[in-house]
């Protein structure tokens, strides 16, 4: 497996971030972002995972509620991938793909995008 610390698995994810266009970012609300070392055991090589209600799906009644959870993995993430670069590449997919939910874009749509 490759080796990369969780502070550098971090900042690839914060990098990641740093590349969705502003006009994106400007419309996403009440999410945050986080790294885990791993998903839980009924799925372990899930690289990333969103929770919440998408944007497409909020109406009046949504106030107050915690925020959104995007999670990305580290550990399935370095297990599938060979190379630092290829690591930056599948962070970069998994991120875009887990913000996609966000707005309301769903799996299917997203593997004819590309980002399976």
């Amino acid at each position: 497996m490759l080796e990369m610390t969780r502070e550098e698995f971090e900042e690839l994810v914060a990098e990641a971030l740093d590349r969705i266009p502003p006009e994106l970012t400007r419309l996403m609300d009440n999410v945050a972002v986080f790294v885990e070392d791993e998903p839980a055991t009924d799925d372990p090589e899930l690289l990333g995972l969103y929770e919440g209600t998408p944007l497409t799906d909020r109406g009046e009644w949504y106030a107050g509620v915690l925020p959104d959870r995007i999670t990305i993995y580290r550990g399935p993430t370095l297990r599938i991938c060979e190379t630092r670069a290829d690591v930056v590449e599948e962070t970069e997919i998994t991120v875009v793909h887990e913000i996609a939910h966000h707005f309301g874009i769903d799996d299917e749509r997203l593997h004819e995008l590309g980002y399976g």
